[in-house]
C-alpha cells in the first residue's frame, strides 16, 4: 500500500483463562522493544464501528468492480487517509463471508470475501469478529471468513476455527508497542454454538475478559484493547449492562496497573458516548460505518443507522518499565455512510468542502460528549 507505514502483525498463542497458570508461548519479532515498552516514541490507534453490508452495499461493491467481482475500496476511500496514517487501525467485521453466488444481506448476512481486501487496502490491521451475526452461516461461515481475512493479511479476534485458535491472543505491532486485541459479544442472535465447538464465538463474561487480558499481558502485550458487541439497538445512551461492565472491566488491575487500556463498543447501530471510566477510555458505541438503509425498532427509516464515529487515541510509553502506556490525546471523527453514493464520508472534510452536513455532525458530537468526555480532554479530530 503506497504511503502505508510498515506493520508487523503477530499471532501470539497463549493459554487463556482455563489454563492461565500454565506456561505461555509467543511468537515475537526480533526487532521489538524490550520489556516494559521502553522505546522513546508512542503510537496512534484508530478504531471504527460495525461493517454491516446489506444487499444494497453488496450491489454497490459489484458496480464499483465494473461487473467483475466486488470492490469495497471506493466506498472507504474518504477515510483511508485517517486510517492508513495510524500506527494501528481496528475495525468491527459484524458479518460472515459467503460463497460466490450465495451472498445476502439481512437477516442472514453472507458478505463477499473481497471486503477483507478492501479493509486492508484502506489501512485496517485487525477486525473484531464476535457479534450477533457471527453464526449466520454456522461454523462454515466462521471458517470461510477467517480464511479470507488471513489471505488478505487482516488479523482478527473474537471467533475461531479451532480450540487452539480460540485460546490464542491476537497481538499486533503498533510503532514500538505490542497491542493485544480481544473481542466478545452479548449473543449470537439466538443461534446456538456449533455442536462440539463451544469456543467458536467469544461471549461476554466479565471474569473471562479480565483473565484473557491478564494472559495477553503475560504474553507480552504493552496495551490491551477490548472490543465488545453490546448495548441496546437504536438507543443513544449506554444501557445498564454497558455501564456496569465498563466500570468493572476498567477497575480490574494487576500490581497497580489496569488490565485493560481501551474498550471499543459496537452493535447499537447508532453512535453512543465516549467516557473515561476509572482512568480508561470507553467508547460505548461507534455506530455503523457501513450499512444499507436502516429501520429502527418502530419500523421507521432511521438515518442514525448510517452515522458513526472513528476513535483516534495517541499513546505515550510509560515513564518506567512495566508502567502503563498513557493516552495523551483522545479524538473522535464523525462519519456518515452516504446511501446514494455508496460511500463512507468523513463529515469534517465534507463540510470543509461545502457540503451541508453540519446538523448530522453536531448531532453525533452531542451524543459522543453526552457523558462529560470533553472535560477529560476528548476533542473532535480532523
Amino acid at each position: 500500500m503506497i504511503g502505508r507505514r510498515q506493520q508487523v502483525a503477530l499471532a501470539v498463542t497463549a493459554v487463556l483463562a482455563a489454563a492461565a497458570a500454565c506456561q505461555n508461548h509467543a511468537r515475537q519479532d526480533d526487532g521489538r522493544p524490550g520489556p516494559g515498552g521502553a522505546a522513546a516514541r508512542g503510537f496512534s490507534l484508530v478504531a471504527s464501528g460495525d461493517v454491516l453490508p446489506h444487499t444494497s452495499v453488496i450491489d454497490r461493491a459489484a458496480y464499483d468492480a465494473g461487473g467483475s467481482g466486488y470492490d469495497f475500496r471506493p466506498m472507504l476511500a474518504d477515510v483511508e487517509p485517517v486510517v492508513s496514517h495510524a500506527d494501528l487501525a481496528l475495525c468491527h467485521m459484524e458479518t460472515v463471508y459467503g460463497v460466490a453466488g450465495h451472498f445476502s444481506g439481512y437477516p442472514a448476512f453472507r458478505t463477499p470475501p473481497q471486503i477483507a481486501q478492501g479493509l486492508t487496502a484502506t489501512g485496517y490491521d485487525s477486525c473484531s469478529t464476535a457479534s450477533n451475526h457471527a453464526l449466520d452461516d454456522g461454523a462454515a461461515g466462521i471458517r470461510r471468513t477467517l480464511g479470507a481475512m488471513d489471505e488478505a493479511g487482516l488479523k482478527h479476534a473474537g471467533t475461531a476455527r479451532s480450540r487452539a485458535e480460540a485460546r490464542s491472543v491476537t497481538i499486533l505491532k503498533a510503532g514500538p508497542a505490542r497491542v493485544a486485541h480481544l473481542s466478545y459479544t452479548f449473543g449470537t442472535g439466538g443461534i446456538p454454538l456449533p455442536a462440539g465447538e463451544p469456543w467458536a464465538v467469544n461471549g461476554i463474561d466479565e471474569q473471562r475478559i479480565v483473565a484473557d487480558a491478564r494472559t495477553a499481558r503475560r504474553a507480552g502485550a504493552d496495551v490491551v484493547v477490548v472490543s465488545v458487541h453490546w448495548g441496546t439497538d437504536w438507543q443513544d445512551a449506554p444501557n445498564e449492562q454497558q455501564l456496569t461492565l465498563a466500570r468493572r472491566l476498567t477497575a480490574a488491575g494487576t500490581n497497580g496497573r489496569p488490565d485493560i487500556d481501551l474498550i471499543l463498543g459496537t452493535h447499537a447501530h447508532v453512535p453512543q458516548a465516549y467516557e473515561k471510566v476509572n482512568g480508561t477510555w470507553v467508547i460505548y458505541g461507534m455506530g455503523d460505518q457501513i450499512a444499507g438503509e436502516m429501520y429502527n425498532n418502530r419500523g421507521a427509516r432511521d438515518p442514525r443507522g448510517n452515522e458513526s464515529t472513528l476513535g483516534r487515541f495517541t499513546f505515550a510509553p510509560p515513564a518506567r518499565p512495566g508502567g502503563r502506556w498513557q493516552v495523551t490525546k483522545a479524538e473522535f471523527i464523525p462519519q456518515l455512510y452516504d446511501l446514494d453514493a455508496g460511500r463512507v464520508v468523513d463529515l469534517d472534510r465534507a463540510i470543509a468542502d461545502g457540503a451541508r452536513l453540519e446538523g448530522v455532525r453536531d448531532r453525533i458530537r452531542d451524543v459522543v460528549l453526552s457523558r462529560g468526555a470533553a472535560e477529560d480532554g476528548l476533542v473532535m479530530g480532523e
